[in-house]
Formats: C-alpha cells, structure tokens, sequence
C-alpha cells in the first residue's frame, strides 16, 4: 500500500472505517500508515505489525463486487 491507495482500517469495537493513506513508515517490526480519516482529517498513525494477522490494521479497500 502506498500515499493516496483508498484502505480500510481496523478500530476498537466497531466497524472497519474508510479512510486514505497520506504517508508510510517502514520498520523491522511493521509498517506504520497515516491514514484520513473523516473525524481525523489530519490522520492518525496505524501499525501493521509483520508477523501477526491480528496485527493488521490497515488494508486496501476492495471495490464493491459488480453483479
């Protein structure tokens, strides 16, 4: 995932939320992304660690499925 790639990221008791990437940090341990979002617009800084699935918190969005 890169600057401006629409993603959705995981938060504390709710849905995934919808925002946008405006920068990225790599480290060892994981990739930081500052993420959009709507009540955030400046962003907020999320963590995906490397080796934890339920340390993911960022991911791209998928287009809606067309039927």
């Amino acid at each position: 995932m890169q600057v401006n790639d629409l993603v959705t990221v995981k938060t504390d008791g709710g849905p995934r939320r919808e925002g946008v990437i405006l920068a990225v940090e790599q480290f060892n341990e994981g990739v930081m992304y500052l993420v959009q979002l709507e009540d955030y617009p400046t962003g907020i800084w999320f963590f995906n660690e490397v080796d934890s699935l339920d340390g993911t918190f960022v991911e791209p969005r998928t287009p809606p499925s067309s039927s």
